[in-house]
C-alpha cells in the first residue's frame, strides 16, 4: 500500500478509499519458487561436479599443459606425433582448400586415405583456429582434457537424470567412467578412445525413444522423426570422433538392452516399436557420412582387413593395478600389458570384489543383472582368442595347452576383425559404474533410514574408498621432445623441393615417426616418403602401418640398427636409383640420429657423391641424378 500511494501523486489517490481499492500485488506461487530454487541448486551442483572433473583432467595432463611446445608424453610412443600431424593437416587442408579425403604429404607417391585413418575431424575441424594460433599440441592436449572430463560429466548427467536421485552417487559413477585406468592409459596417445562424450547421450536417446514407444497406447510402431534425427546426428558426430569405440559401444549396448528386456516377446515388441525411428536415424547418419564411409572402404589407398595379431588381455590384468594408477606400487605379478596405451582392464581386485558383492545384494534390480552380464561377457571377449595367464599361454600338468576363448569364433568376421579385442574390456567400465552408482544410492538411503543399522552403509563406503583410491590416476609423465632441425623449422627445405618428395634417412615408419613433426613445423612444405598411417599392404591390400617398404629403405634401416657399413656394389646403386625414381625424390636428408656416420657413408656410396651439411642436417640434392 505504501508503494502504491507513493507512486500515485493525485489527491484522490491519497484517500484511504482509493488506497484500499488498489489491486493487491500478485503473490508468487510457492511451488514455482521451490522449483526455481531446486534448479539453481541442481545447476550449482552440476557446475561443481564439472569443475572437479576438469581439475582432475588438468592434473593428469599437467606436464603437457605446462610446456606444450617442448613436452612429450613419455608413454605415447609415436601416437602423440601422429595425432599432432592429424590436427595439423586438418588445419592446413582447410586453410589451403585441399581435399579432406586423401593426401600425398605422407606415403609419397601413393598417398594416404585420410578417411581410413583416425583423424577425428569432429575435433580437428572446429579446433582449426586453435591449431593455427597455438599449434597442434594444444589441440591434442585440449582433446584429451575434454575427453576425460567431458566423458565423466556426460555419464554423470545420464546417471543423475535417469538412474539415481543422489547427485553424489551419480558423480561417483561419472568419475569412474571418465577416469578408469583404461581411459588414463589411452590418454597417453589415443584421443579417439578418450573423447567418448557422445556415447552416453546416444544410449540415452535410444532409451528415451524406447520408453516413448512403450508408453504409447497402440501396439503398432511409433513414429518419432524428431528423436530419430537427433539420434542420427549424434551417431554421425561420433563417427567423426572415433568409429571403433562407437562399434564397441554399440555391441555392448545392444547386449545390455537384450539382457535388460529378457523376455522374447518384450524384445520383439520393443524392436518393432522403435525400428522405424532407428532406421530413420540410420538414414540420417548415412546421409551425413555416407560419402566419407564409401571413400574409407572403397576409395584410393583403402584396405580390406586389419590384422593386429593376438592382442587379448592377460587374465592377471583384470586384477592388477595400472602403472598410471596410485596403486601401481602395490600391484602384483609381471607387467602383462600390451603396451602403456592399452591398459584396457586393470580394474584391481578390490574393485572387482566390491562390485560382485554389491551386485549380489542388488540382484533384484534388472539393470544390475544386465550390467553384470554385459561386463562379464565383454571382459571374457577381451581376453582374446587364446587364454593367457601371467604372460604365458595357459598350461595343464606342466604342459602348455591352448585354451580357446570365445573371440576365436567371432574375431575373423568383418568389421569385428578390425577391433583390438583387448578394448572390449572398456564396455565393463559403464557396467561397473552402474553398480557403483546404485550401490552409493542404496547406502545413502540406508544412512537416512533410522530403522536400519548404520554400520552396513558405513562399511560399504569404506570398501568403496579402498576399491577406488588405488585406481586414482597419477600425473602422466612427460619428457623433452627433440628439437626440429633448422633445415625444416626455418624453411630451408623449400629450396630443395621442386615437384618431388623428401627422403629422410632412413624413411620414417610407425616406430620412428618424428619426421611428421618436422613436416608440421615446416608448414607442410614437402611431401614425405614413408610415414605413420594406416594403409594397404601387399597385393591383397591387407592393412598395415605406413608404406610398403622398398629395398633401399630396408637397407638404411638395417645400417642404423646395426651400425655396420654394407658392401655397396653396382646392384645396390642401381636399386637405389630405381627406388629414388619411384619415390620421385628431390632431396635425401640425414638428420641427427643414431649411427649417423655409417648412414652418411652408406648414402654417399649409393649416390656416388658426398653430402653437404646444411642447417644441422646432411643433404644430398638428387634432382639432377633422377
Amino acid at each position: 500500500m505504501t508503494l502504491g500511494w507513493v507512486t500515485d501523486r493525485s489527491d484522490a489517490d491519497r484517500s484511504g478509499v482509493s488506497v484500499a481499492e488498489k489491486a493487491a500485488p500478485e503473490t508468487v506461487d510457492p511451488r514455482r519458487i521451490r522449483r526455481w530454487v531446486r534448479r539453481v541448486r541442481a545447476a550449482r551442483t552440476d557446475l561443481i561436479v564439472a569443475g572437479g572433473y576438469v581439475s582432475l583432467a588438468v592434473f593428469v595432463l599437467a606436464g603437457l599443459w605446462r610446456n606444450p611446445d617442448t613436452a612429450y608424453l613419455s608413454n605415447s610412443d609415436q601416437d602423440q606425433t601422429l595425432y599432432e600431424w592429424f590436427y595439423g593437416i586438418t588445419a592446413w587442408n582447410i586453410t589451403n582448400l585441399e581435399s579432406p579425403f586423401s593426401t600425398q604429404l605422407q606415403g609419397y607417391p601413393d598417398g594416404v586415405n585420410m578417411m581410413a585413418n583416425t583423424l577425428m575431424y569432429g575435433w580437428g575441424v572446429p579446433f582449426t583456429p586453435v591449431t593455427l594460433l597455438f599449434g597442434p599440441t594444444v589441440t591434442f592436449v585440449a582433446a584429451l582434457t575434454f575427453g576425460l572430463s567431458g566423458t565423466a560429466f556426460a555419464w554423470y548427467w545420464v546417471f543423475s537424470r535417469e538412474l539415481v536421485e543422489s547427485k553424489f552417487a551419480a558423480a561417483v559413477g561419472g568419475l569412474f567412467c571418465g577416469f578408469a585406468p583404461a581411459m588414463i592409459s589411452h590418454t597417453n596417445g589415443h584421443p579417439n578412445f578418450v573423447v567418448l562424450v557422445l556415447l552416453p547421450f546416444i544410449a540415452l536417446q535410444v532409451i528415451t525413444m524406447a520408453r516413448r514407444a512403450d508408453s504409447a497406447p497402440q501396439t503398432r510402431p511409433v513414429w518419432q522423426p524428431r528423436a530419430a534425427i537427433v539420434l542420427g546426428v549424434l551417431v554421425a558426430l561420433q563417427l567423426t570422433l572415433g568409429e571403433e569405440p562407437l562399434l564397441i559401444f554399440a555391441l555392448g549396448f545392444a547386449v545390455f538392452a537384450l539382457a535388460y528386456l529378457r523376455n522374447r516377446r518384450t524384445i520383439a515388441l520393443t524392436v518393432r516399436a522403435v525400428a522405424p525411428s532407428i532406421l530413420l536415424g540410420a538414414l540420417v547418419t548415412l546421409a551425413l557420412t555416407g560419402f566419407g564411409l564409401w571413400w574409407q572402404f572403397a576409395g584410393p589407398q583403402s584396405y580390406r582387413f586389419i590384422g593386429h595379431g593376438r592382442v587379448g588381455n592377460d587374465l592377471l590384468s583384470l586384477f592388477q593395478f595400472s602403472s598410471a594408477s596410485a596403486g601401481s606400487a602395490v600391484s602384483f605379478g609381471p607387467d602383462v600389458a600390451i603396451n602403456p596405451t592399452e591398459h584396457n582392464s586393470y580394474f584391481g581386485w578390490p574393485l572387482l570384489l566390491l562390485v560382485f558383492v554389491t551386485a549380489y545384494f542388488l540382484r533384484r534390480e534388472r539393470i544390475v543383472r544386465a550390467a553384470v552380464f554385459v561386463g562379464v561377457l565383454f571382459t571374457v571377449l577381451s581376453l582374446g582368442i587364446v587364454l593367457s595367464v601371467d604372460g604365458v599361454l595357459t598350461f595343464s600338468e606342466g604342459k602348455y595347452a591352448m585354451v580357446p576363448m570365445p573371440w576365436l569364433v567371432f574375431g575373423w568376421a568383418p568389421p569385428l576383425n578390425g577391433i583390438i579385442e583387448a578394448r572390449f574390456a572398456m564396455i565393463a567400465i559403464p557396467a561397473i559404474a552402474i553398480v557403483l552408482t546404485l550401490g552409493v544410492q542404496r547406502a545413502l538411503d540406508q544412512l537416512r533410514d533410522s530403522t536400519v543399522d548404520r554400520w552396513r552403509p558405513v562399511a560399504w563406503f569404506g570398501a568403496l574408498a579402498c576399491a577406488l583410491l588405488p585406481l586414482a590416476p597419477t600425473m602422466l609423465p612427460v619428457e623433452d621432445r627433440t628439437p626440429t632441425p633448422a633445415f625444416f623449422a626455418e624453411g630451408t627445405v623449400r629450396q630443395y623441393i621442386s615437384d618431388g618428395s623428401v627422403l629422410i634417412v632412413p624413411p620414417p615408419t610407425a616406430t620412428d615417426a618424428i619426421a611428421l613433426r618436422w613436416q608440421v613445423d615446416s608448414d607442410f612444405a614437402f611431401p614425405l616418403v614413408g610415414g605413420y598411417f594406416c594403409g594397404p599392404s601387399g597385393e591383397d591390400k591387407r592393412s598395415g602401418y605406413g608404406s610398403d617398404p622398398r629395398p633401399t629403405g630396408n637397407l638404411l634401416t638395417l645400417v642404423r640398427a646395426f651400425d655396420t657399413l654394407p658392401v655397396v656394389d653396382q646392384a645396390l646403386r642401381d636399386q637405389a636409383l630405381v627406388d629414388l625414381r619411384y619415390w620421385e625424390a628431390d632431396v635425401v636428408v640425414l638428420p641427427p640420429t643414431d649411427n649417423a656416420d655409417a648412414l652418411r657413408r652408406t648414402v654417399d656410396q649409393l649416390l656416388g657423391f658426398p653430402a653437404q651439411q646444411v642447417d644441422g642436417v646432411w643433404v644430398w640434392d638428387v634432382r639432377e641424378l633422377i
